[in-house]
């Protein structure tokens, strides 16, 4: 039986973070979705039987998702009409029926889609994790190996071909097609580090292939629909990832990471490096990548060390996450900032 409560819990609690993230769309709806199931609304029959923690399975933006997606793909022209990402105008009571309409009229599709994890892969998260990987280059001195946890399309795998713009700091050629800006505060990260990338690849459970345009819609979907410059962000980047597309290995974390980390790559500094997964990984999974991560920083060496890089959140909680690098051999723990959770506003503090 769906435990009633910790889903209306979920929604009232995802709408709460939309507020804090910037989304007063979702944080509106949300709520008034939480009352709906609450009093047996339409709603309820979509999400009756969802399997899992509905807060850690990120329930609610499963659901708008497949809601947003039907509004991109022109299916829900009412809806749309009130979305800024396909150009409408929001207001409250006519948004809301317009999105029980699209419920009741895609029951099924909606239920069907609950059972897909949400992904997003925020490029911008790039200008948090830019720090990370320039102190991995600048302490380990070697060309980087690089290894993404949860990649989706591989957005962040290509972080070394963007220009940044963080508040004062400058980083990256003058002629990158994509330039990331986030508010910056604290003191400057290693900005000299020479970078030198040797190879770049990473897994995921559902990999997203980013020349697929029912893929990249997927994509869009999870953007909240008045962060119209997040979407359009999204999609220069996906477009210019599809020129070049990282290899993508479908496949459970664990066993992948087992596989790339096993043996010492000389002359190499391998960089796992993983934003806003971690929570959407099962716990044993969890456990069983901590173990290989453990075990392989034991057996690293000066000429071939082995990073692990985290932009996460201590708990999925509405709060900012952390970037902490651990760098092998040593392993000591290291927070480096405090960072919005897409990469908007950084805290240095490494």
């Amino acid at each position: 039986m769906m435990d009633r409560e910790l889903v209306i819990e979920s929604f009232r609690f995802q709408a709460r973070a939309s507020t804090d993230a910037g989304s007063p769309i979702y944080a509106e709806l949300l709520d008034r979705a939480a009352d709906d199931i609450a009093t047996d609304g339409p709603l309820t029959a979509v999400v009756d039987g969802f399997e899992g923690h509905p807060i850690l399975l990120a329930l609610p933006l499963r659901v708008m998702g497949a809601i947003h997606r039907i509004a991109l793909d022109g299916r829900a022209a009412a809806l749309a009409a009130n979305y800024p990402s396909t150009g409408g105008r929001f207001e409250p009571e006519r948004a809301w029926r317009a999105l029980l309409d699209v419920v009741r009229a895609h029951a099924d599709e909606i239920r069907a889609s609950l059972g897909a994890n949400v992904q997003t892969n925020e490029v911008r998260r790039s200008a948090a994790l830019l720090g990370g990987f320039l102190r991995a280059a600048h302490e380990t001195g070697l060309p980087l190996r690089l290894r993404e946890v949860g990649s989706s399309a591989g957005l962040n795998l290509g972080w070394d071909r963007y220009r940044y713009e963080l508040g004062p700091h400058r980083w990256g050629d003058s002629k990158a097609p994509l330039v990331l800006t986030a508010e910056w505060s604290g003191g400057a990260p290693d900005l000299d580090a020479q970078v030198r990338v040797a190879s770049r690849a990473g897994c995921d459970v559902a990999p997203i292939d980013a020349r697929d345009p029912e893929a990249r819609r997927r994509l869009e979907s999870f953007v909240w629909p008045e962060q119209i410059d997040r979407l359009a962000l999204l999609r220069e980047a996906l477009a210019l990832v599809a020129e070049d597309p990282p290899r993508i290995d479908a496949m459970p974390a664990g066993a992948w990471l087992a596989r790339e980390v096993a043996a010492p790559s000389r002359g190499e500094a391998t960089v796992v490096f993983h934003s806003v997964v971690w929570w959407y990984i099962p716990k044993d999974e969890r456990e069983r990548i901590a173990d290989v991560m453990e075990t392989a920083g034991g057996s690293a060496t000066r000429e071939a060390p082995l990073a692990w890089l985290r932009m996460e959140g201590s708990d999925p909680s509405p709060r900012g996450a952390e970037l902490r690098l651990r760098i092998w051999p040593g392993g000591d723990d290291h927070l480096l900032a405090r960072v919005h959770w897409h990469g908007r506003s950084i805290e240095w503090l490494g």
